[in-house]
């Protein structure tokens, strides 16, 4: 499966395309490419891979490239590029992209020779795939993609210097379970390296076993399912009032797959979980200690050191936690997740229809903004890969070519993308390639006209002074949609939302929803910039 865009420097490749069972999908921007590969792979568990061509083509995909890389997803990264006698001479459409990638790749390649290409390719998707997942670049000169009669050898994977932790130091597991059996306060925090490993069944069977509260990152939702009873909701920023609480008040914070973002810690790391032993799980050594002390550090597979810890855990007595639990119900009942409606549409009703509707087996993508936040808070996720969305680099534009990757990698899905009309737009030229290849993607489109958390932050923080954030000039985004074949509904009031939906669902092929809402509807709760986890706005 390859997501691309052709060019010149590409024919030969493109050419011998045709002459195999490759499944290609033409995208109509090179960025959308890179973000329909790197959602394959968070959808599918497998590599995802995108084409573009030399110069233009090659830096279009940087945005989506450093996405992946930001959300450790892997991904292998095809460009063409100029003949190999014309490097460093700026000939047309030239561009150094592998020294453009190097800070946002775990390894690239310039072929010099095609009898290589066997070998780079095999090298390319393990190291994509193993470790800490990540994208890899390879660079192919045109006069390399025209050489023929290259004999093909099996290639044979040696990679000395590249080493993979899994196992996860025993003494340290020991130390980390009898943390665990001796807290009174624990919490577990989970982040995409669960996801990752496929830790979710261990995941639930330690948190039932020792009954300890779970916490997640953006990237952990759907480790455990939302209506779990252990689930607290997301940490942070944007997090539920009880997971924070209880993040701050712990006295174990079990921490795995996670890199402790600012926007979980505020960028205040002395101030975050000082109550609490640290215990930090991670399979990239550079991430322990990063942002926060990490007092029993584990460097490993996020699976196989909780089967560890989980397995001692049997082994001693389960850490009496009554009073804590009564305290994070507590909480709960008294800083529940409250809708602030301001006109006649509730962007939260939207979001938790849809998880009524579309149930446990649908895949959400989202685009970045206040309606992804909104979908962090109520979309009942219930197992993983099924919540996809841009965590690290917070890119606008990826929802729509991640719906595609996402329904490409789950033909048998029921696919939404949930988008504000700023993000639906940055990318908007992906309807065309929805429309050819047939997609039967649910766009769920969160319209108030204006840059919603931008206008949210102006309006907070700014003394309400809303500087160039109003999308005057938008279209009509249900006559767009029919432009490319797409049948949409406008809706306008919560009476419609079930109705609309349930149409949309229906549709055996794409499908538009048109919602509007006030521009005046905020995400809340909200940890304001810079201020401690509990310093919590809007409970």
């Amino acid at each position: 499966m390859i997501f691309g865009y052709p060019g010149a420097a590409l024919c030969a490749l493109y050419d011998a395309i045709l002459d195999h069972e490759i499944r290609h999908i033409l995208v109509r921007h090179e960025q959308a490419a890179a973000h329909a590969a790197d959602a394959y792979a968070r959808a599918s568990g497998q590599a995802g891979v995108c084409l573009a061509t030399s110069g233009p083509g090659a830096t279009n995909l940087v945005t989506g490239i450093a996405n992946a890389y930001m959300d450790s997803i892997p991904l292998v990264v095809l460009t063409g590029q100029v003949s190999s006698e014309l490097l460093g001479t700026d000939s047309f459409q030239e561009a150094d992209i592998t020294g453009i990638t190097m800070p946002i790749t775990k390894h690239s390649y310039i072929v010099k020779q095609a009898a290589d290409i066997p070998r780079i390719v095999k090298e390319a998707f393990y190291i994509a795939r193993s470790g800490r997942p990540g994208p890899v670049l390879i660079d192919l000169p045109k006069t390399v993609l025209a050489e023929e009669n290259v004999p093909l050898q099996t290639p044979v994977l040696q990679l000395k210097s590249y080493k993979v932790f899994s196992k996860g130091n025993h003494g340290q597991i020991v130390e980390a379970a009898k943390a665990l059996a001796t807290s009174q306060k624990p919490v577990l925090y989970i982040g995409g390296g669960v996801v990752t490993s496929g830790a979710e069944a261990i995941l639930k069977t330690l948190t039932e076993t020792a009954n300890i509260p779970v916490v997640t990152t953006l990237m952990g939702i759907g480790a455990l399912p939302y209506q779990h009873p252990n689930f607290l909701g997301m940490v942070g920023m944007h997090g539920t009032v009880a997971a924070n609480y209880a993040v701050h008040e712990c006295d174990v914070l079990l921490a795995v797959g996670v890199r402790f973002d600012d926007r979980v810690t505020s960028g205040l790391n002395h101030l975050f979980a000082t109550k609490a032993k640290v215990i930090h799980i991670d399979i990239d050594p550079a991430e322990i200690g990063k942002v926060v002390r990490a007092h029993i550090p584990i460097v490993g597979d996020a699976r196989l050191v909780l089967e560890g810890i989980s397995a001692r855990l049997l082994s001693l007595e389960p850490p009496e936690v009554g009073a804590w639990r009564r305290q994070i119900r507590q909480w709960q009942e008294e800083y529940p997740l409250r809708h602030h409606t301001v006109g006649s549409l509730s962007p939260q009703k939207i979001i938790a229809t849809i998880g009524e509707i579309a149930g446990g087996e649908a895949i959400v993508t989202t685009d970045v903004g206040q309606h992804q936040m909104w979908t962090a808070q109520y979309y009942p996720a219930t197992r993983p890969r099924h919540f996809i969305s841009s965590g690290g680099l917070g890119t606008m534009g990826f929802g729509l070519p991640a719906a595609i990757g996402a329904q490409v990698a789950a033909p048998e899905k029921t696919v939404f993308v949930i988008a504000g009309d700023g993000s639906l737009q940055m990318n908007i030229q992906e309807l065309a390639t929805v429309t050819q290849h047939a997609l039967p993607v649910k766009i769920a489109l969160i319209n108030n006209g204006v840059l919603g958390l931008v206008r949210q932050w102006q309006k907070l923080f700014f003394a309400q002074r809303y500087s160039h954030c109003q999308l005057t000039g938008n279209p009509d985004f249900i006559k767009l949609a029919a432009a490319y074949g797409i049948p949409g509904l406008r809706v306008t009031a919560d009476d419609q939302v079930e109705a609309a939906l349930r149409e949309a669902v229906a549709c055996p092929g794409p499908f538009l929803l048109d919602f509007v809402i006030s521009p005046e509807e905020d995400v809340f709760p909200m940890v304001p910039p810079g201020k401690e986890i509990t310093e919590i706005l809007g409970r």
